[in-house]
């Protein structure tokens, strides 16, 4: 009897009458797929979503420089798309003729950006602290970075630079095979008030902080821990401030203002803000005064 094998679908394209068109191959247990293909489905069985080059040498038994030319001709043959150094994704029959967007691009990350969390507004997302839908993916990487948005195999990133001391406060989750880093619902709000762009600005990084206040795992005591890791001063000012109009939070009011340091930050540094709040040492735009910035 033939078991198939359907775990994964393999077309073979070839070239006819000047035209280039697709054969399916069936195979099974007994080795009737060609011996280079069953290499491909061994690596893409092993390695999951990405294919990297140390999934290849471990799968195959073979050396570094024989993986990269064995992934070299896969992509060459349109078996596999390189989507960063060294990192790869199958391509479906239907996108080898176009740019093939993947289903889920957060499968890229750790290829792309480790050591690297994914943070700001698409944590936030993902932590159900807002309803908007962003487009970039925001990620915090130890990387150097040149350029800050990217696009990368049909999916758009939104990166920033932090060192690596300061990738804490993360969780591990799956998307498809891939372990995926992701700020936890503290860290977000954290690195939200760090950076206000890394939250869509303030008036939305406030919306995710009044949701956090009422989340029933809102932890006061590990937004300070947090905010005293990175060193800001400008995140217990804009903290404090904000805890005090949003809620009842006397502890992190007064932690908030113990640690105020000198100097005069913005509450966000992209907003005209002409006037000081000099109980947290804070400029904040004309329309905050009147609160109608928080209601």
């Amino acid at each position: 009897m033939v078991h198939k094998i359907l775990w994964y679908s393999l077309f073979v394209k070839y070239h006819q009458n000047n035209e280039f068109k697709y054969m399916n191959y069936t195979y099974n247990v007994d080795g009737k797929l060609p011996s280079g293909r069953r290499k491909l489905v061994s690596v893409i069985r092993a390695s999951g979503d990405i294919v990297q080059i140390a999934d290849v040498v471990e799968t195959l038994s073979i050396t570094r420089s024989e993986a990269a030319k064995l992934l070299s001709r896969w992509t060459q043959q349109g078996w596999l798309r390189r989507v960063g150094s060294g990192a790869y994704v199958p391509a479906p029959m239907d996108s080898l003729e176009s740019e093939h967007v993947l289903e889920d691009p957060w499968v890229l990350v750790p290829a792309l950006y480790a050591p690297c969390y994914i943070g700001g507004w698409s944590a936030a997302e993902h932590w159900d602290l807002t309803e908007q839908l962003f487009r970039d993916i925001v990620v915090m990487t130890a990387q150097s970075i040149r350029n800050k948005n990217q696009l990368r195999h049909g999916a758009h990133f939104a990166l920033c630079h932090i060192q690596e001391k300061n990738i804490f406060g993360t969780k591990t989750i799956w998307r498809g095979q891939s372990k995926i880093q992701i700020s936890d619902v503290h860290r977000t709000i954290i690195d939200m008030l760090n950076d206000p762009a890394l939250g869509g600005g303030i008036q939305h990084v406030t919306d995710c902080l009044n949701i956090y206040f009422k989340r029933p795992d809102r932890n006061d005591e590990r937004l300070i821990e947090y905010a005293d890791r990175l060193g800001n001063g400008a995140i217990f000012k804009r903290l404090g401030f904000l805890a005090e109009k949003l809620s009842d939070a006397s502890y992190l009011i007064d932690e908030c203002h113990t640690r105020l340091t000198k100097g005069n930050a913005k509450l966000d540094p992209i907003l005209e803000c002409p006037r000081l709040v000099s109980k947290w040492r804070l400029w904040i735009p004309q329309s905050w005064l009147v609160g109608g910035a928080l209601d």
